[in-house]
């Protein structure tokens, strides 16, 4: 069986046909940022305590001011019943298995009415639609599934050009659907005159607004978090808008290639937030020093999407378990050897440049 989360990775490219594997692991374009969201984390390098006490410790913490027993969190992943007959349902249980929060997809494959009878700690992703009532209407059926946050993805407003699935001649079978989209009413579509752009004059028209967002967080029943910040800037604006949380994201660099690492922008999001919102790191995390690296960095938690794919592909419910499980192990060992017993005790002076120029 497959130990560490390359061998899950390994395991998992051997079980699925061609264009699945290329709607999982590609990304936009020459996919330099789907690369560069894991080659940064090598850049980075740990910096131990010696003789430091770490008897007792744990890695305890608490997302969204609620407790939680690592900083682990299921990523929103679509369509995941392409990589197991159970789909999000045996991510679900794998969650709660590892006791992790996990984020639904706004494209899940599964009902949220069907996970909802799964106990564990759940946020719902939500993609902003052309007519604000249809959004509400998600917002509504997520809550009364249990949604405690909304994670609202701002960026991908249209689709990136995703050239490997395209090669690779990617489509939905006719089973697998986004079950919360397929049911909403549809926004008329511009008609389109001689010489307009289908994607400024098209699909853009429906592209959410900042006034959209501030509605949006002025009617929501639970905290907002909004997904796709790179930019502090945005990251102030958006928590003086409302949102309560900031995740520090390229969407896997599926999107917009050239995008920075996620990890890259991580600090200065973080000071451009200064304590009044918790920000959290998406985007390749494979390793549990990943994870120290981030909160070193100021993160409170990790979103982590791929590799639970490769678990559930592997092995259902008890793969994607091993995979959250092994990361929260690899997690404890470098906190271990760092010097550090608690979540709390992971700092900036954790981490340094791994050319040794400098922190």
């Amino acid at each position: 069986m497959p130990v560490t989360l390359s061998d899950f990775e390994i395991a998992a490219a051997k079980q699925l046909s061609p264009d699945v594997l290329a709607y999982l692991e590609g990304g936009a374009e020459a996919e330099h940022s789907v690369a560069e969201n894991r080659a940064a984390f090598a850049r980075i390098g740990l910096l131990p305590k010696l003789l430091a006490p770490c008897a007792g410790g744990h890695t305890r913490t608490r997302i969204l001011g609620a407790p939680a027993a690592h900083p682990i969190i299921v990523a929103p992943m679509a369509f995941q019943h392409l990589f197991h007959p159970d789909g999000e349902t045996a991510t679900a249980m794998a969650a709660a298995a590892q006791d992790a929060r996990m984020v639904l997809s706004c494209q899940t494959s599964t009902p949220p009415e069907d996970i909802a009878t799964i106990p564990g700690r759940r946020w719902f992703q939500l993609y902003v639609q052309g007519d604000y009532d249809t959004t509400m209407i998600l917002v509504d059926r997520a809550v009364t599934c249990g949604a405690q946050a909304l994670v609202v993805t701002l960026d991908a407003p249209i689709n990136g050009l995703r050239d490997r699935e395209v090669a690779a001649g990617f489509e939905l079978p006719a089973d697998v659907r986004p079950v919360m989209l397929d049911v909403l009413p549809q926004p008329p579509r511009p008609q389109l005159q001689e010489g307009q752009s289908v994607v400024f004059d098209g699909m853009m028209v429906f592209a959410p607004t900042w006034a959209d967002l501030l509605r949006l967080i002025k009617d929501c029943p639970v905290p907002v978090i909004i997904k796709g910040c790179l930019r502090p800037a945005d990251a102030t604006r958006l928590i003086e808008a409302g949102a309560q949380g900031i995740i520090v994201s390229n969407h896997g660099g599926r999107v917009l290639d050239t995008l920075p690492a996620p990890i890259t922008r991580l600090a200065g999001v973080v000071n451009a937030v200064a304590g009044t919102a918790p920000v959290y790191l998406d985007g390749g995390v494979r390793r549990g020093s990943d994870v120290f690296k981030a909160l070193a960095l100021g993160a409170e938690a990790v979103l982590v999407g791929r590799p639970v794919m490769h678990g559930l592909t592997v092995n259902g419910a008890r793969g994607a378990s091993q995979v959250l499980r092994r990361l929260r192990d690899e997690l404890e060992v470098t906190m271990a050897l760092c010097g550090c017993a608690t979540i709390a005790d992971i700092n900036p002076d954790a981490v340094t440049d791994f050319s040794g120029t400098g922190s």
